[in-house]
């Protein structure tokens, strides 16, 4: 099984999106870190690579998407709870993240999401325990 997974993505702009970042509470580790990129800490075992498009580009081997017209992935984070859920998106909001849909409350799952300054889609998911969710 794996450890770790480094998810990357391509940014234009790298100290905007390291300040969009920082806004919503994350830190980064600078050991992963440098001129051209760098690693959101999201959890333990989750990393995100943030890469300016042109270092993005000489890993992909293809053309980099603009990720503000079409999508190829939704990245999806486990919050603690409600609460949890609505202030990431506050905060996303606040530090110019688009809000495409209002919160949706499935009973066993509560779940907003947001696209990032680049377009990246992130949806926040705050599972609701079993027991309490009959």
């Amino acid at each position: 099984m794996h450890k770790q997974i480094f998810v990357n993505l391509p940014v234009k702009d790298l100290a905007r999106a390291k300040e969009f970042w920082s806004s919503l509470g994350y830190s980064f580790d600078s050991k992963f870190s440098g001129e051209k990129s760098a690693c959101i800490i999201m959890g333990e075992s989750i990393l995100v690579m943030l890469l300016v498009e042109d270092l993005f580009a000489s890993f992909a081997h293809k053309p980099v998407c603009d990720a503000h017209e079409r999508v190829e992935v939704l990245h999806a984070l486990s919050c603690d709870n409600r609460e949890h859920v609505d202030t990431l998106i506050a905060k996303a909001r606040a530090a110019g993240a688009t809000i495409p849909d209002e919160a949706e409350d499935h009973g066993f799952m509560y779940a907003q999401g947001f696209y990032d300054l680049d377009g990246h889609g992130w949806n926040c998911c705050a599972w609701v325990p079993e027991a309490e969710s009959k």
